[in-house]
Order: C-alpha cells, then structure tokens, then sequence
C-alpha cells in the first residue's frame, strides 16, 4: 500500500480517537451525578473523573482518570507510568493540581532498597499536562561512577545522599524542562530531573531533598486542542 493510505490511516484514527474522548466528556457533564466526586477530601470534578471499573462507561478524557483508593481516601493520577502521581490538591479555578511522585519518594526514603530516581518526572505525564516553571525549583539528582572532583562538588552545591556511594542531589534554578541541560552536566555522571515545589520564603536547600521531594510539586492543565474543537463543534451542532 501506498505510504499516503498509511498517512490517511493515522490521521483519520487520531481524529476519531479524540472524537470520542470529545464525546465522553460530554456525555459525562450531561450525567452530572452520575459520576463519583469525592475521594477522602479531594473534590474529583471535570475535566477530572475516578475510575470505578473497566466496565463503567469512562466520564471523562482518560487523561484525567483518577484511581481513589477508598480505604486511604488517596487519589491518584494516572500517568504513562503504572505508578501515577498522588493528588494532594487540585484548584480548578487556577487549573493546577498539586502532586507527589510517591514511588520516588519510597524509593528515596526506604531503609532496604533507597535508590535514587532514574526517570525524569515530565517524562510521566500525560500532553494535557505541564510542570509549572513558575512555581517549581530543579532538583537534580546524579549518578556516578566515581566521585567527581571537589571544586566541581562545591561548585554545583552538590549533597550525598544515602542511597548509595557516589550519588548527590543538588538543587538548580527554575524548572525548565531541560532547555538548558548542559548548565547540569556532571562528567561520569547520570542526572535525572524533578521539579520540586518552592518553599514559602524561598528558603530550599538540596541537603532537604527528601522534603522537597515529600512537598511535591505543581502541574497546570489545558485540555487536547483538537478536543476543544472538536467539543465546540459538536455543541453547536446540538444547539442548532
């Protein structure tokens, strides 16, 4: 077959994927009710949902699905990942959600296996979302295999951490999503990226970095532009 059929082929699949996703999150407005709100103390509203069941009729973007753990009151984003961010808060009006990458955090923090983080945290999320610049630091975890030299170690700020020999953290500016990753650029080393949120005052410190970590960090949100057209469309389709 020609390579323009296989074109065509894609193109038409994406258009009705999100055609349906379009669909499904009108149809759940219309449902209002019928779809959980609350898990623990999260009030889970549109364009977010909890998933109750596969077989439930989704009621919303599958982007913004949320697993509620009933019995902790937890709610978590499903991410690219099988481990998903923990929500621990959501301000719809601004459209961020504050989230907690809790398998880094266990895997920082365990008595028996503490590792440091080997995935970048963007590399997670679903498009819809973004790590604010605005709000987060760049917390930048290396690791080495050899000690690197100690004007390079007080240059870089860089802290042991107690995971194992030769790895640091070491907290940078901004988080910019990797615009400028030669400025964190360690010989020897392999760095991995998290955004951590800016304490009040603005007083953070790498030798914290299981703090930092703990106090998560803020996503903002915008809906699929093709679903936002496709969602216009068909509501004036219906009013006409």
């Amino acid at each position: 077959m020609a390579p323009s059929f296989f074109f065509a082929l894609v193109v038409v699949s994406a258009w009705w994927t999100a055609f349906m996703l379009a669909v499904a999150a009108r149809e759940a407005e219309e449902r209002g009710s019928g779809c959980p709100a609350k898990c623990g103390n999260l009030n889970i509203s549109s364009p977010f949902w909890i998933t109750q069941s596969q077989m439930d009729r989704p009621c919303g973007s599958l982007d913004f699905q949320v697993d509620c753990n009933q019995s902790t009151g937890v709610g978590t984003l499903r991410t690219s990942s099988i481990f998903g961010f923990q929500i621990i808060n959501i301000s719809y009006g601004e459209r961020t959600l504050l989230a907690l990458d809790r398998r880094k955090l266990d895997d920082l923090t365990s008595l028996n296996r503490c590792q440091i983080p080997s995935w970048n945290t963007s590399a997670k999320l679903a498009v819809p979302f973004r790590i604010s610049s605005a709000a987060n630091l760049d917390l930048v975890f290396y690791n080495c295999t050899k000690a690197p030299p100690a004007e390079r170690h007080e240059q870089l700020g860089l802290v042991e951490t107690r995971c194992r020999n030769n790895s640091f953290a070491r907290l940078g500016e901004r988080y910019d999503d990797r615009s400028n990753y030669d400025a964190y650029y360690l010989e020897g080393c392999r760095a991995t990226f998290l955004p951590a949120l800016e304490p009040p005052g603005g007083k953070a410190n790498a030798s914290r970095y299981e703090e930092l970590v703990r106090g998560g960090f803020l996503i903002t949100w915008d809906l699929p532009a093709i679903i936002q057209s496709i969602f216009s469309a068909t509501t004036e389709n219906s009013q006409s």
